[in-house]
């Protein structure tokens, strides 16, 4: 049976082997460097679908649990990007982010036993969360290649900053779509659990802030592709606002109140 007692091992192998990714993505060796972050991904796959299997119900209760998803998801972006774009930079961003998150496992896991909730025991609760996470890592990397932008601004040819922007545009657009369906599924979870669809409780309201600040971003770059640089501000502020929804209201005096703690 797998469990979080053997999680440092899988955590090491997958950070060995996206650190050799990141690596080989700098000396130009793209097959090796996707093989390598491949194989660190699917070693933080089995260590996820171990934990399903051996608790019987998917890891996704704790925020320790929900970093696995992410760090997973994160890195999944990154190699996407670097598998279409080839940025060199991109997996060294990417690995970076995915190991701080396994870090903190390590350091505070967050491990939890016990049953889930009623609250949480409905078909809705692992595509909600699931969804949510994906566009977690799809967003998060957005943010890797808006900083990138920010410092590369006086640095690189125009056409090489159009080509960044244009990349950071999809990582938006297909992020605020998975956003969408993982608010729907919400919704549908909310309206099965506590009879209504939407109640406007903390991370609901940071959610949909969220996902209007994501949309003005992406409004800004259709109506005023000039105006490169406010749209990097407004997605770095949108990063923010994300990581508010996912555990900064947690430390919210309204959130004692909230239905999404657990």
């Amino acid at each position: 049976m797998i469990g979080w007692n053997i999680f440092i091992y899988f955590a090491a192998a997958a950070v060995v082997f996206w650190a050799a990714g990141a690596l080989s993505a700098w000396k130009g060796a793209s097959k090796v460097s996707l093989a390598a972050s491949s194989a660190g991904m699917l070693s933080l796959c089995t260590f996820i679908a171990g934990l399903w299997i051996s608790s019987g119900i998917p890891p996704l209760r704790t925020m320790g649990e929900t970093r696995l998803w992410y760090s997973l998801f994160l890195c999944m972006a990154g190699l996407i990007v670097y598998s279409r774009h080839g940025y060199r930079w991109i997996p060294t961003f990417s690995t970076v982010m995915s190991t701080v998150f396994i870090f903190i496992n390590l350091f505070k896991p967050q491990i939890h036993t016990q049953p889930l909730m009623p609250a949480l025991q409905s078909p809705w609760f692992a595509p909600h969360v699931i969804v949510y996470m994906f566009c977690y890592g799809l967003l998060g990397a957005a943010t890797i290649v808006g900083l990138y932008l920010l410092w590369a601004e006086s640095r690189k040819p125009e056409e090489e900053l159009r080509q960044m922007i244009s990349t950071s545009d999809s990582l938006v657009r297909a992020g605020l779509a998975f956003m969408t369906f993982g608010m729907l599924f919400g919704a549908l979870w909310a309206k099965q659990a506590w009879g209504h669809y939407w109640t406007w409780d903390p991370k609901e309201t940071w959610a949909a802030a969220t996902w209007m600040i994501y949309l003005g971003y992406l409004h800004l770059r259709l109506s005023r592709p000039e105006k490169r640089k406010a749209a990097i501000w407004i997605l770095l502020a949108a990063f923010l606002s994300l990581q508010m929804c996912w555990w900064g209201i947690n430390f919210l005096p309204s959130a004692a109140g909230s239905v999404h703690t657990y």
